[in-house]
């Protein structure tokens, strides 16, 4: 890499949530500046989107044909690819459009006025499965210290390193009540990534799942705890498939659960 890499945040379908998250960085985002030259980053002002460079942070997912394009083009154009949210890792939330039971075009012509406006592909799928990524950084959003420490790794030749410990871990760490065994409620955290900071553990809530399945998630034992705690295998598999419904270990076992709801139902 040059003495000052250049670095470009590339938007894809997405709320913007991870761009706002290195935004608010403040004046950390500032101090970078002294060693990386940001090219693109629409957001915060600079639109070089052709432009090459050592690192492109991608955020958001395929959903579209022109997207399919474009991220060839970023991945042609950059040394390394880093891709960074739910959206971008694993589908994010558009990947429910993903399951078999909906209906695209009626999606369309049910929220858009004029839907023939509307060019979408019939899936939101993940960065990594049209183009080689080098790193992915999960969250939604996320933490934005991850960035610099991503940047200041490839600065130097060092690889990044991403933790993949259950959150449970980062609970026991900060102190927390778990919030199954104290207050009867279905949390995520045994099987999802550190890297929030417990956020929602730490006020009294239930895991969301946000930063996608732990190094090696025991998604079964997790869903047969939930039914423990009263949960229906619908309900289970919801929770299953929110924000990262397409991660692996946790599609597969929604999946089934989902199945075995649908196939009661017909009984």
């Amino acid at each position: 890499m040059s003495d000052k890499p250049k670095i470009a945040v590339h938007k894809f379908s997405s709320c913007d949530g991870c761009q706002l998250a290195i935004l608010n960085l403040g004046e950390k985002l500032i101090e970078l500046t002294e060693i990386v030259d940001i090219m693109h980053f629409a957001e915060a002002g600079p639109v070089n989107p052709h432009e090459k460079v050592d690192v492109a942070f991608v955020e958001g997912s395929i959903t579209t044909p022109h997207e399919l394009d474009r991220i060839q083009e970023v991945r042609s154009n950059s040394q390394y690819v880093v891709t960074i949210g739910a959206c971008a890792t694993s589908g994010g939330l558009q990947a429910l459009r993903n399951f078999k039971h909906v209906d695209i075009k009626q999606w369309t012509q049910s929220v858009y006025a004029k839907p023939e406006f509307i060019s979408t592909l019939e899936t939101s799928t993940a960065i990594a499965k049209h183009i080689k990524v080098d790193l992915e950084i999960w969250g939604c959003p996320i933490n934005s210290k991850q960035i610099i420490e991503t940047i200041r790794a490839l600065c130097f030749g060092v690889e990044p390193v991403v933790q993949k410990d259950s959150l449970c871990l980062e609970c026991k760490r900060q102190g927390n009540a778990c919030v199954m065994v104290t207050k009867q409620e279905p949390c995520l955290g045994p099987i999802t990534q550190s890297g929030c900071g417990a956020l929602c553990p730490s006020v009294g809530r239930g895991c969301y799942g946000c930063y996608g399945p732990d190094e090696n998630p025991n998604t079964k034992a997790l869903a047969k705890r939930f039914s423990g705690l009263g949960l229906l295998p619908n309900d289970i598999a919801r929770k299953l498939h929110f924000i990262n419904s397409q991660a692996k270990g946790y599609l597969e076992i929604g999946n089934e659960l989902g199945n075995k709801t649908l196939k009661d139902d017909a009984k």
